[in-house]
């Protein structure tokens, strides 16, 4: 089994990233011989306020830079000659991609050549025993498979049909990974994950925006019927899963990562609310599931995800520990004790731009 010490990891300021940078530094399974890099290029999803407990870190190394800027990740690879490199960094919200698919377009595709091409020469030049171990693991998403029916599920097998800027920007960078394993012979694994929840996620998404307008008694907006259909995956259970791909997994690999957790949006919206109702009652509001409020379907929305993860288990042993139930009740008690993070994010004082922060500079 390969021992990845030094990771570097892009994107690793945003959602998942965050997430995992903190649980591999100091969450329950840490790892005190784990040093990681983090190249982030802090857009409106990378949060240093999440970084905030591990930036002081001896073994956490901040790098404001874009995964687009080849040389910036070269030099790190030279700098740091890490044993692994880990990308989750990307443009990742569907609406967004709808309004500005040229940004998906640069950094998901774009910003994966750089990334790949940067790898490619570092790992040309390593010894034959590193170049075996090192494994460069790509986070994806299994929007990239389209819009299941009532029944079934995505599998590793299942064919690319992507629905969205997004999901379509997501898919050519999964396929660029594939074209240099099996070109170039370089170690890749990829990851297809199905829909995340929990701390630090952008309040934008769906849960975390409905938890924010719910308790400033704003419209909980719903898409459509609300009866679109998300496996639902708790960020942490991911971050657990991501080590053990990128610790067992065969390179060339692709494993799906999902929660088990089937939830229809509007069910998702009316669990918050019960669950608001019992953790922050107030009598201006009786039931927070009042404010729900049916808006205009977006373009292309899929109507149902569903990741069957039976590989990952069967080969990996890896599994989710957490229920959607048990998972949704630890994510909002989160938001309510974490009300002003969610505020520094939207007012953009986060940013590295407001920290003085250059591209390539580096805090630790």
């Amino acid at each position: 089994m390969p021992n990845h010490k030094t990771l570097l990891v892009t994107g690793g300021a945003g959602f998942i990233g965050g997430n995992f940078v903190l649980e591999r530094l100091q969450g329950e399974n840490a790892s005190p011989d784990t040093t990681i890099i983090n190249l982030d290029a802090l857009t409106y999803a990378g949060n240093l306020e999440t970084l905030k407990p591990v930036m002081h870190h001896p073994r956490h190394t901040f790098i404001h830079g874009d995964i687009k800027n080849r040389n910036i990740i070269i030099a790190l690879l030279k700098k740091h000659q890490p044993d692994a490199v880990i990308n989750f960094a990307a443009e990742s919200h569907v609406d967004r991609s709808i309004d500005a698919p040229g940004d998906f377009i640069q950094t998901n595709v774009v910003g994966t050549f750089e990334l790949l091409e940067a790898v490619r020469g570092y790992w040309s030049d390593l010894t034959e025993d590193r170049q075996q171990h090192f494994r460069l693991l790509h986070i994806s998403t299994d929007e990239v498979y389209g819009s299941l029916g009532e029944s079934g599920y995505f599998t590793e097998q299942t064919p690319y049909a992507p629905n969205s800027p997004y999901s379509a920007s997501k898919a050519a960078s999964d396929h660029l990974i594939r074209a240099y394993f099996h070109t170039y012979g370089l170690p890749v694994l990829t990851t297809n994950c199905s829909n995340n929840y929990g701390p630090y996620q952008y309040p934008e998404k769906l849960i975390p925006l409905i938890i924010r307008n719910a308790l400033q008694g704003e419209p909980l907006p719903v898409y459509g019927d609300g009866g679109n259909i998300r496996d639902w995956l708790f960020v942490r259970d991911h971050c657990e899963a991501i080590q053990c791909v990128l610790q067992k997994g065969v390179p060339g690999e692709v494993y799906n990562i999902g929660g088990h957790n089937e939830m229809s949006n509007i069910d998702v919206v009316i669990k918050i609310c019960t669950l608001l109702n019992e953790l922050a009652p107030t009598a201006k509001i009786n039931d927070y599931a009042s404010l729900i409020t049916y808006v205009t379907d977006r373009p292309g929305h899929d109507r149902r995800y569903a990741i069957d993860a039976g590989k990952v288990q069967r080969e990996l042993g890896w599994q989710p520990r957490e229920t959607f139930d048990s998972g949704l009740k630890k994510t909002v008690q989160w938001y309510l004790a974490n009300q002003a993070w969610c505020e520094h994010v939207l007012s953009n004082s986060y940013r590295g731009e407001r920290l003085g922060l250059q591209a390539g500079e580096q805090t630790s």
